[in-house]
């Protein structure tokens, strides 16, 4: 892990002497170098220095390597950015604390880096968004994490106190039985998944980011709710069995909710990112079922939504360079103009969608038999949820491919090499990862 977490740090002054790309072939390099240090092991290991990795937070890293090399690729813009340094130093101190956030085996190393992680994806709303509602839109990011996480900490001085131990190790053999701590430890992870209600700064936070923003915000940053879910549910295995129905039963409802809303959206930005909120209802829906079919799928559909959402941001921002709009209504008839981004549109939504051979249907399925298996009555909801999903997917893709072309519109770029490289780095993965589905469910 240390080795890692220099080379990350060695980045830093390297900044001012290379070029940018060259910068994201190394990001690349380390996914890649990552990504053979696959190891074949059911419990903890490569430990040192209180880092440490199962698969689940292998799975993890990788994602955040890969989506961090795509968000470089993707900011071309930045070559004539003033501030292009500063932007590559946000990236690099984003990475770094993902990593840290990922690989910690301590509670309070996880909690500080998670916080951290929230401070370069506010300076890249506030610095590179379009609009003047970016500053409110980081304020909302900020404030919604940081009201919610104040309880965390006082939870994490609790615990300690009781069991002399934040390793996560030794916290399996805690078991808090008060509904009232529960709400204490995860509301900063319900917050950040996001659930239904605690969603408002969301599809904020990803219509005011640039595309960098965009795609670490839907990448990642929701991931990392998941992941601390997974990393503290045991301690209220025996409590969670009454609470539990309540939070699956207001997820799934304000998924379908949700659902309903992607539909009358006009922005395409905005309807990518509430239908964020409903796949990620359904991740949080599964975890709370506490069998391994839910805890399994959610891993499955966090990396699934990671590379799709993102991809799906990619594609807006291709547009909106060169439309200037991110509107529906303006956005029309791309299939006479630049049919080779309307493969890649299909491709996206109908991995959106979750049609084969994408992850998102292997995790959908997985996610319904445990949800079901919970509850005969969620059925009724699952179905609007899957119903909607396929709806607000071929809504965005029709609208947008058909139809006549906005007469405004006189001129165009064409696709270039990297546009469509970027776009293949997100479909491949998320089309190639269901043929090795036995290695993800090892860390069960």
């Amino acid at each position: 892990m240390m080795k890692f977490l220099i080379s990350l740090i060695m980045l830093i002054p390297l900044i001012y002497y290379i070029e940018y790309w060259f910068f994201q072939w190394l990001f690349l390099i380390f996914s890649f170098i990552f990504m053979f240090m696959y190891f074949n092991s059911l419990i903890y290991c490569q430990i040192s220095m209180n880092f440490g990795l199962d698969l689940m937070s292998f799975s993890l890293v990788l994602l955040s390597f890969w989506i961090c090399s795509l968000m470089i690729m993707a900011s071309a813009s930045m070559l004539k950015d003033t501030y292009q340094k500063f932007f590559l130093l946000m990236m690099v101190i984003l990475m770094i604390s993902l990593f840290l956030t990922f690989v910690s085996l301590n509670l309070f190393i996880f909690y500080l880096f998670f916080e951290v992680s929230l401070i370069p994806t506010l300076i890249l709303i506030i610095g590179w968004g379009y609009q003047p509602e970016r500053l409110e839109a980081g304020i909302y990011l900020l404030f919604y994490t940081l009201l919610m996480s104040l309880p965390m900490l006082v939870m994490l001085f609790f615990i300690y106190y009781n069991q002399n131990s934040l390793n996560f190790l030794s916290l399996k053999l805690l078991t808090l039985n008060f509904g009232f701590m529960f709400i204490c430890l995860n509301m900063v992870f319900l917050v950040k998944i996001p659930m239904f209600f605690f969603h408002l700064w969301l599809p904020k936070a990803h219509v005011e980011a640039p595309v960098s923003g965009s795609m670490i915000l839907a990448g990642i940053m929701l991931k990392l709710g998941g992941y601390g879910f997974l990393r503290t549910i045991y301690m209220f295995k025996s409590h969670l069995l009454t609470l539990n129905t309540w939070f699956i039963s207001l997820s799934l409802v304000g998924g379908s909710m949700v659902s309903l809303i992607c539909i009358r959206q006009s922005d395409m930005k905005s309807l990518i990112a509430y239908s964020s909120v409903s796949h990620m209802s359904l991740v949080l829906s599964g975890l709370l079922t506490l069998n391994y079919l839910g805890i399994w799928g959610a891993l499955l559909m966090m990396l699934a939504h990671g590379l799709c959402s993102s991809g799906l941001f990619c594609l807006v921002n291709l547009m909106y360079e060169r439309t200037h709009s991110r509107s529906i209504y303006l956005n029309k008839g791309l299939l006479n103009l630049i049919p080779s981004f309307s493969l890649w549109w299909f491709l996206m939504l109908s991995s959106n969608m979750a049609s084969p051979p994408s992850l998102n249907l292997v995790s959908e399925i997985i996610l319904i038999n445990s949800l079901v298996g919970f509850s005969f009555l969620n059925m009724f909801t699952l179905s609007l949820m899957s119903f909607f999903g396929a709806a607000y997917s071929l809504f965005l893709y029709s609208y947008t491919q058909h139809g006549s072309y906005y007469s405004g519109l006189f001129t165009y770029l064409n696709c270039s090499m990297r546009e469509f490289l970027l776009l293949f780095m997100h479909w491949f993965p998320l089309n190639m990862l269901f043929l090795k589905l036995e290695i993800l469910i090892k860390w069960l």
